[in-house]
């Protein structure tokens, strides 16, 4: 099994906790919607699969894994004369604006990842605008050599496309790169691209329905670097756990 040279992240669910951060989103997305529409916020909620009473998903919920484009598609009906791309565009710039919950302490985790000599991407479902936001914000932007969201032109998991594009743009076999993420969508496309696969539960999808398609799952991305050590991961001799 090849060494891991590279490790691509996921965004939502991964590096940031999702319900912290995407139940926020959705409440104002609604509440702008239905304000300046008219549309009845119960029937926005139940088309995007959220319960603002509880503040939980639906499992089959288009914003845990899928791209603003059909996020917007599942709102549509029940905002005649809505513009699809002027809606998606809307998602995009208030999700630049929402303040992200770190999963875990970001910098010094990045920091020790990139002093192990692997090189680091991101592949995400959001736009690419609001992801390097986030990244910016949360001061962990210099730590990415690639950063792909739905629109950067290599597609959306979970097909491969993201992925195997970091690959190209790190010069890295896909064998030697790694997908970290918190759904399977983002396990389905790690492995669709010939990559390893570890699985997080900061985001929404449990342990069972993430452990068939991963080679670990664990509790959030603060345990990747014992299990680095364990795996055989960065330039050789170049990685530690401490």
């Amino acid at each position: 099994m090849a060494a891991i040279r590279g490790i691509v992240f996921d965004k939502d669910g991964t590096l940031f906790d999702f319900r912290a951060t995407w139940g926020v989103w959705t409440r104002r997305l609604v509440a702008d919607l239905a304000d300046d529409c008219g549309a009845d916020r119960d029937r926005l909620f139940r088309a995007i699969g959220y319960d603002p009473r509880t503040g939980h998903f639906h499992p089959d919920s288009p914003v845990i894994a899928h791209t603003p484009d059909e996020i917007a598609a599942a709102l549509l009906p029940w905002l005649p004369g809505a513009d699809p791309a002027a809606l998606a565009a809307r998602m995009n710039a208030l999700a630049a604006l929402t303040e992200q919950a770190p999963a875990v302490p970001l910098v010094p985790l990045f920091s020790r990842l990139a002093q192990g000599g692997l090189h680091l991407g991101l592949a995400t479902n959001d736009g690419e605008a609001p992801a390097r936001a986030h990244l910016e914000r949360a001061g962990i932007a210099p730590f990415f050599r690639f950063i792909a969201g739905y629109d950067s032109g290599h597609g959306a998991k979970p097909a491969p496309g993201p992925l195997l594009a970091f690959a190209a743009a790190a010069g890295l076999a896909p064998e030697a790169v790694l997908m970290v993420g918190d759904s399977r969508h983002d396990m389905i496309a790690g492995r669709a691209a010939g990559m390893r696969t570890v699985a997080v539960l900061t985001g929404l999808a449990g342990a069972a329905d993430l452990a068939p398609l991963a080679e670990a799952v664990l509790p959030d991305i603060g345990h990747l670097p014992g299990w680095l050590a364990a795996a055989g991961a960065g330039a050789p001799g170049a990685y530690s756990p401490t």
